[in-house]
Order: structure tokens, then C-alpha cells, then sequence
């Protein structure tokens, strides 16, 4: 039997990166999976992809928007009746040094980044409380444990969503969900590719398994902590970053 079988997922953020390969692996192990996102062409081509192999659906949601989020979970709920993972992997990145960094980059990293995950993780626990059952999953970073030279705002909200997650561990685990965080290290993306090729081999440098990761290794912890096998694991952070050096 597939590890998701009839589970119905939320991927925030799903259309590319990370977040794709999640909603790929999740459609693989057999869930249903509603791929939130702002862009509507990767997300519909996603989707439409992926239906000959399982139930793929693909909602334009901005996710620092509650009311919109709002209106979504119940779009969910009247399609497929529950919601038993929400993945919220969505994030954005507006760096500067502090010295450099505006009012208007801080709040952007903070209302998608952080306000967002507070929004989807809002909107979707009354439904997992209802049916005693629910896998939320949390991204975070490694910089949110270490800090990153020019990340103020990328790091506040990352060191947030631990909090958070530590907190909505103790408040929702006796209502049947776990509540965990992924924190990756340098991993392989898009964004990534487009990077001076000094900055990747100074990534690669500071991994001891040299190489980035790829999404697909953080869809295979996502897949994990989302799974039965992880039913004991509440309030913790995996660090899936090749050993990376601070």
C-alpha cells in the first residue's frame, strides 16, 4: 500500500522548486494534492501533468492573504471532504544587508513567509481537529538556526516558523496532529541555478557530502513526516543539509 493512500495534501507554494517535487512524490504515494501557488501557468501545468497518474488540483492562493486563504480551505473541504496534511513550504527571499534593507523587503519576507504559514496552519486546524487526525509540516531553514549574513528578514521568519511549530506541537498533538519543520540546507533549485558559479561552489564547499540537495531529498522528508512512519514525531525540526558547515 502507498504511504498516502486517499490522503488528501496542501503544497503551498507547489508549482516549482521544492515544492513540485513534493506535490509529485506526494501524487506518487498515492494522495490526493492541492497545489497552492501564484502562478497560474506552472501551477495548471503541474497539475495537468500529473493527472493521468492521480488527483491533482491546482487553486491560485496567495498565502499572505488571509481572507484568500481562508476561502480556499473551504474550496478544499468542499471538494474532498477533509484535509489531512498541509505542507506550508511556500517562501519568498528579499535580501539585504541590514544597512541596505528597506521597510517594504522586510515586510514582504515577513507577511509570505512567516504571516503565511500562521494563515494556511490557522485556517486548516479546526478541519484536522475535527477528524482527530492531521500532518502539518513546517519549512524552515538551516539559516533560521544558524543566521545568514544579508538574510534579517528571511531568518526572522525562519527562526519564527520553529517557534511556531514547537508551539503548535504542544497545542494540537492531543488533537490527533503532529506538527513538524523541515529545515534544508543548499539545495539545488531554480533560484539556485541562476547563481554565479562561485556562491554554488562556495555552497558545495561548505556541505561534507559535496554536492547541493536536490527537492527531491526534502519531498522525501516531507514525505516521511507526512507518513504513518513518522506517527511518534511531534515538534521537531529535520535538518536535511548534507552536514553542512556553519
Amino acid at each position: 500500500m502507498k504511504r498516502l493512500e486517499n490522503k488528501v495534501a496542501i503544497v503551498t507554494g507547489g508549482a516549482q522548486g521544492i515544492g513540485k517535487a513534493t506535490v509529485i512524490k506526494f501524487i506518487d504515494e498515492g494522495a490526493n494534492v492541492v497545489i497552492w501557488d501564484v502562478d497560474d501557468n506552472k501551477g495548471n501545468q503541474l497539475a495537468n501533468e500529473l493527472s493521468p497518474k492521480g488527483k491533482a488540483v491546482y487553486m491560485k492562493v496567495n498565502v499572505a492573504k488571509f481572507d484568500e486563504v481562508e476561502k480556499a480551505v473551504q474550496s478544499v473541504i468542499a471538494q474532498f471532504g477533509r484535509i489531512d496534511v498541509l505542507v506550508n513550504n511556500a517562501g519568498i527571499l528579499r535580501d539585504a544587508t541590514l544597512a541596505k534593507m528597506t521597510p517594504e523587503q522586510w515586510q514582504q519576507v515577513i507577511d509570505v513567509n512567516l504571516t503565511g504559514v500562521f494563515n494556511c496552519t490557522k485556517c486548516v486546524a479546526p478541519f484536522m481537529i475535527e477528524k482527530q487526525y492531521g500532518r502539518i509540516i513546517n519549512a524552515t531553514s538551516v539559516v533560521g538556526i544558524y543566521g545568514n549574513f544579508g538574510q534579517t528578514n528571511y531568518v526572522a521568519t525562519k527562526s519564527g516558523v520553529i517557534g511556531m511549530t514547537k508551539v503548535w506541537a504542544r497545542e494540537l498533538g492531543r488533537k490527533g496532529i503532529n506538527v513538524n519543520a523541515i529545515a534544508p540546507g543548499f539545495i539545488a533549485t531554480e533560484m539556485v541555478a541562476s547563481m554565479p558559479e562561485k556562491i554554488i561552489n562556495m555552497m558545495k564547499e561548505k556541505t561534507p557530502l559535496g554536492r547541493l540537495g536536490t527537492p527531491e531529498d526534502i519531498a522525501n522528508g516531507y514525505l516521511f513526516l507526512a507518513s504513518d512512519e513518522a506517527s511518534f514525531i511531534n515538534g521537531t525540526v529535520l535538518s536535511i543539509d548534507g552536514g553542512v558547515i556553519t
